[in-house]
């Protein structure tokens, strides 16, 4: 049976998924670097994510607090290979899973070989989250690129006054100023991280576009459909595990998924009048399923109550988040 992870790694690469595509030449003298992507909830993190690989690696959604784990992301410049870490938003965590997201976030910083510190300059003034996580970096002597995001949003002027504020810190050896969703800035930046990681080895193939599991990226993509098809507390109240994975000797796949939610109105509100929204939010994420995977899938979502899921290890342990942080 094919190995549906690699089927998956080829078909992001654009290879044939019935033959290997001809190897990449090793250059000859090779970059490869962590550069950590940090800042607020909803800066636009995966969003930049996606843009500096050129495909989709990480969930996106309007609203705060969507990823909650690191996600990697690997992007090639010329000779470099730049290893992107998506965190989690920094922010004053209350709940165990949002001080696991936290966790995770600062490991990530720590990690890396640069920290970019992204900032939605449509705010237009610094907020106290941003603050502390450059509080943060100036007491672990850690200096970092500043990367003001959705430029297009904000008049010259202010935006700036906002880089002036920023340099003030005095932690910022660049200010970048991009638009992860039109473009805008991004072969500077781009140009700039595959000047600045180190000389050294790939670390993964070229082709390779992220180190996610194939099965929890699927369920990440159910997780994302979630988010922006409902409202106010029911998204985070819920976790989506791929419980079974089959394949068919036509190339389709059948997918089986468990949405758990901690109480039965929740359970209700995803399931719909008539189970109208439950089949809204199949179909939207069947259709980008079979976009990755270039193949038929047959998704199969289930509704379950699990009312503490959040406090389960294994759900930390499938995610790389510290139970205990």
């Amino acid at each position: 049976m094919t190995d549906p992870d690699d089927i998956v790694s080829r078909f992001l690469a654009g290879q044939d998924t019935d033959g290997d595509a001809p190897a990449r030449p090793a250059p000859v003298h090779p970059r490869c670097g962590f550069v950590a992507l940090v800042g607020a909830p909803n800066a636009g993190k995966s969003t930049l994510l996606n843009a500096l690989v050129g495909t989709k690696v990480s969930i996106v959604s309007p609203k705060v607090q969507t990823t909650r784990s690191r996600v990697l992301g690997i992007g090639m410049v010329a000779d470099s290979q730049i290893l992107y870490v998506d965190t989690p938003g920094i922010f004053t965590p209350k709940k165990r899973l949002e001080r696991a997201m936290v966790a995770a976030a600062w490991q990530g910083a720590t990690d890396a070989d640069q920290v970019a510190v992204l900032f939605d300059a449509s705010q237009r003034r610094i907020d106290d989250d941003t603050r502390g996580i450059v509080d943060r970096l100036k007491d672990a002597g850690r200096q970092a690129v500043l990367v003001l995001n959705k430029i297009d949003l904000i008049k010259r002027e202010r935006l700036l006054a906002l880089a002036s504020e920023f340099a003030a810190f005095g932690i910022f050896t660049e200010t970048f100023m991009v638009s992860a969703l039109t473009g805008d800035g991004l072969d500077t930046l781009l140009s700039w991280f595959a000047s600045s990681v180190p000389e050294g080895p790939w670390l993964y193939p070229p082709d390779q576009l992220s180190d996610m599991p194939e099965r929890l990226l699927a369920a990440e993509i159910t997780r994302e459909k979630l988010f922006l098809q409902l409202h106010q507390e029911v998204p985070y109240a819920t976790t989506v595990e791929t419980e079974s994975w089959e394949e068919f000797e036509n190339g389709s796949v059948r997918i089986a998924q468990v949405i758990y939610v901690q109480r039965d109105s929740q359970k209700a509100i995803i399931l719909g009048k008539g189970g109208s929204r439950i089949k809204s939010i199949s179909t939207a994420a069947r259709v980008e399923m079979q976009d990755f995977l270039g193949r038929p899938v047959h998704l199969v979502l289930f509704v379950k109550v699990r009312e503490n899921w959040a406090e389960e290890r294994d759900q930390y342990e499938a995610w790389g988040l510290d139970f205990n942080a």
